[in-house]
C-alpha cells in the first residue's frame, strides 16, 4: 500500500468548509482524476457510487460514508485501485485544516504501477485542495 498525506488551511469556518467537500457529487470539479461519477444507493451519510478515473477511463467502485463536518471516507471496493481515501476537517482558531489521506494500491497486474501513479495522485491531491481553498476563500 502507498501512502500520500496533503494538508492545507482554509480561511474559513468548518461549516463552510463542510458544505463544499461534503457535497460529493461536485468531486470532478476540483479532482482532476475523477472524470465521473454515478450514484448508485444513497442511505443517509452512506452512498454507494461507481466513478471514472482519469487513470485509462478505468471504473472503481467506492463506497463513501460522511461524518458531518469531521471527515468523508471513500473506500476503493472494487477496480483498479484498492484502499481509502480519507479527507478530514479539523477546526484551528477561525480556520479549518483540510486533510487527505490515501491509503491506496493498484490491483492484480497493475500493481507494479502503484509507485508510478503516487506522483499523479500527489499532485491531484494538492490541485484539489487548492481549487478546494480558492472556491471557499473567494
Amino acid at each position: 500500500m502507498t501512502e500520500i498525506q496533503v494538508s492545507v488551511e482554509i480561511d474559513a469556518q468548518i461549516d463552510n468548509v463542510w458544505d463544499v467537500v461534503s457535497d460529493i457529487d461536485n468531486e470532478p470539479k476540483f479532482w482532476k482524476g475523477t472524470k465521473e461519477i454515478r450514484n448508485i444507493s444513497k442511505n443517509d451519510n452512506l452512498v454507494n457510487r461507481e466513478i471514472t478515473i482519469a487513470f485509462r477511463d478505468q471504473k472503481c467502485m467506492q463506497e463513501v460514508k460522511l461524518y458531518p463536518k469531521e471527515k468523508i471516507e471513500a473506500l476503493f471496493t472494487k477496480g483498479v485501485i484498492v484502499g481509502s481515501k480519507i479527507i478530514t476537517l479539523t477546526a484551528k482558531d477561525k480556520k479549518t485544516v483540510l486533510n487527505v489521506k490515501w491509503d491506496i494500491k493498484l490491483s492484480g497486474m497493475m500493481g507494479m504501477f502503484t509507485g508510478m501513479i503516487k506522483k499523479h495522485i500527489q499532485s491531484g491531491t494538492e490541485q484539489a485542495l487548492q481549487k478546494i481553498k480558492e472556491e471557499i476563500e473567494r
